[in-house]
Parts: structure tokens; C-alpha cells; sequence
């Protein structure tokens, strides 16, 4: 599958201040990337209808709508926004909308502070896991303006990931960081150099470094991403299977102090032999 070409960054907004922080990264992105923004938010019917009024649950809804648009129309005034309210749960909603999405975006619902304790029914995790587009995952507070960092293992996954990686870089002018850990005891086959020289001759203008680095690859790319303005990794190294992310996805999806992307249904968009 490859991802809609034509399709907007669509942005899951619900009523926590963080879901604001979705809003306004979502609109960075779609800026970034020369896209439309939509605003979704999912309205639960039959809840409205048990309590004492179904109408002023729907102004609500209404009003968080346009308070999002709001924020998204202060940081990026020339992105064309939209907002709708669909019946549902939030993340099938939200899995539904990525079938014709460029990207898709939604809180991480604090998992990143709460350590070992991540549920795997977790909103952000279930829709990383069965998104048909990448999937941004906002933390709370602001990333740095640092460099674009992406996990690189030599995978059809991880190589989608890299070109990826290097387009978001193009559109915020910032550098790539490209990691690939090499566990204890394993040979390294200097797979990634020529990974990066082959996807960067595709983006000229954007700068890339180069890191090998002994130790488990989760942890790696944690302890990388700290300096990150954001994280990008492939979601499964031996192939991106719906409701699957791989162990290292995971880790940096729990884990990571940035904003991570998890990018799944690109495979096919990476040129043959690149």
C-alpha cells in the first residue's frame, strides 16, 4: 500500500490540553508537506443520548472543532483547514481516515512518562499499529529545533522510513540523523552509509549524518532522540503487517521524549534498487 497522494494531514482532537499540541503540530505538518489539515473528532451518540442532553453534547463537540481550527489557523494561517465530527470510537475514526491520509496525528496519551506501564490497547499504539499512513505521535511539551532523527536496520520497512525521514528534513530545513544500532556481538555491514548516500541523492540539499552504535536499538534510538526535533522509525523491520509494530517501534513509540512518527504503507513508494 502507499500512502494517498493527494491526501491531508487529518489530526484526532478530543478535549485535553494536549490535544491542542496535536492540533498545532499537525498544522506544522501539513504546512511542511503542502497539505490540507483535518480536524476529526469522534462523537460518541449513544453517551450523548444517556445523559441530560444530546444537544448541548454536540455544541461541545462543535466547539472543540473550532476552537482546534483556531489554533491551527494562528501557527499556520495559509494552511486550509476543515473540521467534522463523526460517530465512533476516536481510533476507528481515525484508522478509517488514514486509508486516504497523508498522515495522521494523535496525542500520546502521557506514555512516555509513565514508563513499563504503557497499555497495549493504548489509543496512540493501537493506531500506529493498524494505520493504513505514518502516524505522528505528540508528546506534551515542544520538541528542540534539532536535527530529524530516523532508524535505519536495512529493511524494506526501515528504507521507506529513511526516505521519509528525508523529506520531512527537505521542508524543515533541518539535518538527518540517521541510526543504525548494531546489538553486541553481531557484525556491522556498513549497510547504512550506503543507504543514506542512495536516498540522499534524492534530496541534495538536506544534510545527513551517519551513526553506528553498539547496543540494543530501542535504547539507542531513545537516548538519540532526546537532542531530536523528531523521531521516525519504520513500524516493523520484517514487514508492516496491519495490528503489528516491532519491538523496536515500540520502544521508541513508549519511550522517546520527541515527537515520533511511525511509518507504515510506503513500501511500495521507495524506487526498486534504492
Amino acid at each position: 500500500m502507499t500512502r494517498s497522494t493527494g491526501g491531508p494531514v487529518v489530526a484526532g482532537v478530543g478535549p485535553t490540553p494536549t490535544d491542542l499540541t496535536v492540533v498545532r503540530l499537525a498544522a506544522r505538518e501539513a504546512a511542511a508537506h503542502g497539505r490540507d489539515l483535518a480536524l476529526l473528532h469522534a462523537f460518541n451518540w449513544e453517551a450523548a443520548l444517556a445523559g441530560p442532553s444530546a444537544a448541548g453534547s454536540r455544541d461541545a463537540a462543535e466547539e472543540l472543532i473550532a476552537r482546534a481550527a483556531a489554533a491551527a489557523n494562528e501557527v499556520e494561517p495559509g494552511v486550509s483547514v476543515s473540521g467534522e465530527i463523526v460517530e465512533g470510537a476516536p481510533v476507528e475514526a481515525l484508522i478509517r481516515r488514514s486509508e486516504t491520509a497523508f498522515l495522521v496525528a494523535i496525542g500520546d496519551g502521557g506514555m512516555a512518562g509513565c514508563g513499563k506501564c504503557v497499555p497495549a490497547d493504548a489509543p496512540a499504539v493501537q493506531l500506529a499499529a493498524r494505520a493504513g499512513c505514518p502516524v505522528l505521535v505528540v508528546r506534551p511539551d515542544p520538541p528542540p529545533p534539532g536535527p530529524v532523527l530516523i532508524g535505519v536496520d536495512g529493511s524494506p520497512s526501515s528504507r521507506a522510513a529513511l526516505d521519509f525521514a528525508f523529506g520531512c528534513a527537505a521542508r524543515r530545513q533541518a539535518r538527518v540523523i540517521a541510526v543504525r544500532a548494531v546489538e553486541p556481538g553481531r557484525p556491522d555491514d556498513d549497510v547504512l552509509t550506503s543507504l543514506v548516500a542512495e536516498t540522499g541523492r534524492r534530496h541534495p540539499a538536506v544534510p545527513a549524518e551517519c551513526h553506528t552504535v553498539r547496543g540494543d536499538p530501542g535504547t539507542v534510538l531513545v537516548e538519540q532522540s532526546r537532542s531530536a526535533q523528531v523521531a521516525l522509525v519504520g513500524a516493523r523491520g520484517d514487514e508492516p503487517g496491519r495490528g503489528m509494530l516491532g519491538e523496536v517501534s515500540q520502544t521508541l513509540l513508549y519511550h522517546s521524549p520527541a515527537p515520533v512518527i511511525v511509518v507504515r504503507g510506503l513500501v511500495s513508494a521507495v524506487p526498486a534498487g534504492a
